[in-house]
């Protein structure tokens, strides 16, 4: 546990020390810099740090709304004069025979990919809708997918370069409303994730809750509508606003899944 602990800090401290060389090498040069794509946790270790980078401004984006993964761009158009835009690019897979597809999951797609010898952090978020998918990735390796990837497990596929994810491929959101004695942020998980508070805490405890990217360590803290909550392992969703009350006093809250 120690070791991991001290790994783990080692990580944090180089990813740290990553993001303001990124910000300094843009002060510096009066050019835009990136990142590579970010899970959850290195987002928010971006975070933690952001108050304290120089002040040459950063966007966040993933490729499209919405998106897990996402890449930071240091500079902004107001600090430097001109604009860029992110080294982002979609590439849709589709079966080559439709009839004869099968429905690749998100680990067939992403180890297809992984096997070209692509590292995971060049790779964004993968949409799967039935046998296609949407591979989201660095403008620098999308034809050499498009060239190289042509099988993922017992299906031929084609690969071709897409502007925007269809509005059939984009996630869907599942509104529901849930029963809670408060808005503490543990309650709502536990009801929204059908979890018992002991397995919630043990989340918390491992650092699988974030909101709105920011790694969540208080349980009891209270949600405002309108912030979205990831829960690794079990999904996301935003919390948009108290509907009502019981006549026992419990609150209504109203959550939007995503599915």
């Amino acid at each position: 546990m120690h070791t991991r602990k001290v790994r783990k800090n080692m990580s944090d401290d180089f990813l740290k020390k990553r993001f303001a060389d990124l910000a300094n090498q843009s002060d510096r040069t009066a050019r835009f810099t990136f990142t590579d794509f970010l899970t959850e946790g290195e987002y928010a270790e971006f975070c933690t740090l952001s108050s304290h980078l120089t002040a040459v401004g950063c966007t966040v984006f993933g490729g499209y709304e919405d998106a897990e993964r996402v890449m930071i761009r240091f500079g902004s158009e107001e600090y430097l004069g001109y604009s860029e835009a992110f080294p982002i690019q979609c590439v849709h897979i589709s079966p080559l025979q439709e009839k004869f597809g099968e429905n690749l999951s998100h680990r067939d797609i992403l180890g297809a990919v992984m096997h070209l010898g692509i590292e995971r952090s060049s790779v964004g978020d993968i949409v799967v809708c039935g046998k296609n998918a949407y591979v989201f990735c660095k403008s620098e390796l999308t034809e050499y997918i498009c060239r190289e990837l042509i099988r993922i497990r017992h299906t031929t596929v084609r690969c071709t370069i897409t502007e925007t994810l269809p509005d059939t491929a984009e996630p869907k959101r599942e509104e529901r409303s849930i029963q809670v004695a408060s808005e503490r942020i543990d309650g709502v998980i536990a009801k929204v994730f059908h979890i018992s508070r002991g397995t919630c805490a043990e989340l918390f405890r491992t650092g699988k809750v974030f909101v709105d990217g920011m790694l969540m360590e208080n349980h009891s803290r209270l949600l405002k509508g309108g912030e979205k909550i990831s829960v690794r392992g079990y999904g996301k969703f935003l919390y948009v606003e108290i509907s009502g009350q019981t006549r026992k006093g419990n609150l209504i809250a109203h959550v939007e899944v995503f599915v």
